[in-house]
């Protein structure tokens, strides 16, 4: 029977912590990728006048008020920094950092006017208290709900049911507004409508993880995500799962370590982030350090090959000294590692004289070879360059050119068979 179901109170901490961390991951994806994640922070912290509004009209702090007084200073915020920035010839960060700041302060000074005798707690505003909103439950269907976890599904079942309806407009006014308005749905509306939803979440927020943490949870998981996917959707799923993680793993090691949830599940949040931010496939430090080794590498090996090419071409068949050829390819670890995988490719052969190209090794030396000398070429012939400034950007841009941009010097130089300074360009079947 229903009657006979009891949630412990770490249970419900935990899913009070999840929906709520949920809801703000998935606003928080349409916050980065529109680069507002400064907005996010203004309008959790700019909603406090709101809520001392609405409490001091209604005497209540139930959901309804406090959602009302949230909207309204949210909408506040947008507006007086939109108007601000375009007409008060403002930056858009500055009037932001205006605004928000002003409203802040203005609730703090409201909270001590008019609230000092009232129970209206503000450090539970400023850092949340996940056990408390855990404890204040009521019976649905002979079940303890906590009321933070009712109002808290309602602004997770809203997030979603907007998403849904509205997943083509938000994401077109995201990345190109003025192309949402040619297809006749206002920009400005679908902007207004995600800071109502950033509103609406910061408010929930407030009783289980605070004004200030929410911040780390509207942005950190959705900056995450971004980093390790490049599609929107993947990118929403991956953001709200990072968050449902945080909330299960940030409450166990707060329980475990007797230090407050909150803190611990926006650390873990920052803690994914750079995770992502070092091991993303794409996007991370790891995989760039990866990219530049590769390029580097690739460099020494065509720079390598190219020296060999032309020491034949100078010296006829002669080996060329081991020193010298790694000279040119900078002569560090990366060109002895390179040398070494050439002579396993069997493209460059050494003896005791030196080190001389294969025959797979002077093909693909000769292609290298051909595309400097193209745009040698190409540089003074098109671009207007001096012979004695040609050979420094030729040799950088050398190691980029593709099939298909070396079929367009081709076409460009149909009937050039050599180089500004008299050299021969090798042909295709070198």
């Amino acid at each position: 029977m229903l009657e006979d179901l009891y949630i412990t109170a770490p249970t419900r901490a935990v899913m009070v912590a999840a929906v709520t961390n949920v809801s703000c991951a998935l606003v928080g994806v349409f916050l980065v990728l529109r680069r507002m994640s400064l907005m996010g922070d203004a309008i959790s912290h700019a909603v406090l006048p709101g809520l001392v509004i609405a409490f001091l009209l209604s005497g209540s702090t139930g959901a309804t008020p406090m959602l009302l007084g949230a909207a309204g200073a949210g909408l506040a915020t947008t507006f007086l920094t939109q108007t601000l920035n375009r007409t008060g010839k403002v930056a858009a960060d500055a009037s932001l950092g205006v605004v928000y700041t002003t409203l802040f302060a203005l609730g703090v000074v409201l909270v001590k006017r008019f609230l000092g005798q009232i129970h209206f707690d503000t450090a539970c505003v400023y850092q949340g208290s996940l056990l408390k909103a855990a404890l204040d439950t009521t019976p649905i269907a002979g079940i303890e709900i906590p009321q933070a976890l009712i109002a808290a599904t309602i602004v997770l079942a809203l997030v979603v049911v907007v998403f849904l309806l509205l997943w083509k407009e938000l994401t077109v006014s995201s990345f190109d507004p003025a192309l949402s308005s040619t297809m006749g749905y206002s920009a400005d509306l679908m902007h207004y409508l995600l800071m109502l939803l950033v509103a609406f979440t910061s408010v929930v927020s407030f009783q289980s993880i605070g004004a200030i943490l929410v911040v780390a949870m509207l942005i950190a998981p959705a900056a995450a995500a971004h980093l390790l996917v490049d599609r929107l959707a993947p990118m929403a799923l991956i953001s709200a799962a990072i968050a449902l993680m945080v909330s299960v793993a940030g409450y166990a090691l707060a329980s475990h370590w007797d230090v407050s949830p909150a803190g611990t599940m926006a650390a873990l949040a920052g803690a994914a982030y750079f995770a992502a931010a070092i091991g993303s496939p794409r996007h991370g430090a790891l995989a760039k350090l990866a990219a530049n080794a590769r390029l580097a590498l690739r460099i020494r090996r065509d720079d390598l090959l190219a020296a060999l090419y032309r020491g034949e071409e100078t010296d006829g068949n002669a080996p060329m000294p081991r020193q010298e050829a790694l000279h040119w390819a900078d002569d560090g670890l990366y060109a002895r590692w390179v040398l070494r995988r050439l002579k396993r490719w069997g493209q460059v052969s050494e003896s005791s004289q030196g080190l001389k190209l294969t025959k797979a090794g002077r093909h693909a030396a000769a292609q290298l070879v051909r595309q400097h000398r193209l745009w040698e070429a190409y540089l003074v012939e098109h671009a207007g360059l001096q012979e004695d400034h040609v050979h420094d950007p030729a040799h950088v841009v050398e190691h980029y050119t593709g099939a298909e941009l070396e079929a367009f010097l081709e076409q460009e130089l149909s009937d050039a068979v050599r180089d500004p300074h008299g050299k021969e360009i090798p042909g295709r079947e070198n």
